[in-house]
């Protein structure tokens, strides 16, 4: 599969744009709601490990029936590229999501949707350090008003006495270098054998460390939940994780990586709303100033070439 151009065609009907950004920030807000869902499961007492693992059972039959066709249709892959795909599965989808679901049990779901927002500037901060990559003023002035977008909201929760907010940042904030990692790691693979067959087979390696983790640190009679906590289950692996996955794909494939991304954007404010309509999580005007800021810098460097 050839990677999709960065924005969307000129000749782009109306028509097809709406539905591409229709399709993009449905996702978007999907996969944002995850952190909610997260928020609901630990009422029922249960930690990241089991909420995880139960994301994954529900999750995985259907990359598993998607990576079992790749590998029918499509071409072995190298050992290198077999070794290069565990390691990205483990990074991208395991230790992701893994830190973020433990960071959930301190802060708010707008921190924390804040801080995974800042994926790509972490992007840009890996590049410049291990790949010597030049930082210009303009991408300075980006990572700027993204990070006092953070502070503003991380002292907002601080000051609230909302949970260990330090500790639960730190835990998002390693989620977001993972992924930003996990991103910089898949560029040349995903070219090569495609973004469909790279995230179904990442996401097998994850589901297998994911519920392997689960038995080996939890009994298994934990499996045994209430009805409520099948349902939230359910919703998280089917509507927060299957669905988005293959919604930004159909997005980026209709009009382009850097106009999904721009849609995505949407994100962290449906979670911010949807944590006060949900979970009862006030909505500050510091909290609003922060996202905007956040919002700002990371618009920035969407527009930067």
């Amino acid at each position: 599969m050839s990677s999709p151009a960065a924005s969307p065609p000129a000749h782009l009907a109306r028509p097809a744009l709406v539905g591409g950004l229709a399709i993009a920030i449905g996702g978007a807000v999907l996969f944002s709601t995850k952190a909610i869902v997260a928020k609901l499961l630990y009422r029922y007492h249960l930690d990241a490990v089991t909420v995880i693992a139960f994301r994954m059972l529900f999750s995985l039959p259907v990359f598993a029936v998607i990576a079992l066709w790749k590998m029918r249709t499509e071409a072995p892959l190298s050992m290198a590229d077999r070794w290069r795909l565990i390691g990205l599965g483990l990074i991208g989808y395991y230790v992701s999501s893994f830190l973020d679901f433990l960071g959930l049990q301190y802060i708010s779901v707008g921190l924390e949707r804040l801080i995974l927002f800042l994926t790509p500037t972490f992007v840009l901060l890996i590049t410049a350090l291990f790949l010597k990559r030049r930082i210009s003023r303009y991408e300075w002035l980006a990572l700027g008003l993204s990070y006092c977008g953070i502070v503003l909201v991380f002292v907002h929760d601080l000051g609230g006495g909302a949970g260990d907010a330090v500790t639960g940042s730190l835990f998002v904030l390693g989620s977001a270098i993972s992924y930003a990692t996990y991103l910089l790691g898949s560029g040349e693979l995903v070219r090569r054998i495609g973004s469909l067959r790279l995230v179904s087979y990442a996401m097998c390696v994850s589901s297998a460390a994911c519920i392997g983790q689960f038995f080996v640190l939890r009994p298994a009679a934990l499996l045994v939940q209430p009805g409520a906590v099948y349902a939230l289950s359910l919703l998280n692996g089917v509507f927060c994780t299957i669905l988005p996955v293959f919604m930004t794909m159909a997005a980026v494939q209709r009009i382009g990586a850097t106009t999904a991304s721009q849609a995505g954007m949407i994100g962290p404010v449906s979670t911010l709303f949807l944590g006060a309509l949900v979970l009862g999580e006030p909505i500050t005007a510091v909290q609003l100033g922060g996202t905007g800021l956040v919002f700002a810098g990371i618009y920035l460097l969407s527009k930067k070439k």
